[in-house]
């Protein structure tokens, strides 16, 4: 998966997550980022990255986002491996 394409699919879990009180108050207290942070960091590839990390850490979270987005569930963790840090995940390149 192309880094850009990786950047819109977490974008969109972002939002969709934005849209859930409850998984936003979770990822706002793992990320320890604060409802500010969130547009002043939306750009940045390594956050970008937790917002993919905390999706793939709840799976009901998973299944639900990519049900709405009409996505196959290994989409987020091909998109993870795209970002900053992703390559350590399993050793492979991104693809």
């Amino acid at each position: 998966m192309k880094h850009d394409w990786a950047e819109v699919i977490a974008l969109t879990a972002l939002a969709h997550i934005g849209g859930d009180e409850r998984a936003l108050i979770g990822f706002l207290a793992q990320s320890g980022a604060g409802p500010g942070d969130l547009r002043a960091r939306i750009g940045d590839p390594e956050f970008l990255a937790g917002v993919i990390d905390y999706l793939l850490a709840n799976e009901p979270l998973l299944l639900a986002f990519c049900e709405a987005e009409g996505l196959s569930p290994d989409v987020p963790a091909r998109a993870r491996r795209a970002l900053p840090g992703g390559e350590a995940m399993d050793g492979t390149l991104p693809f």
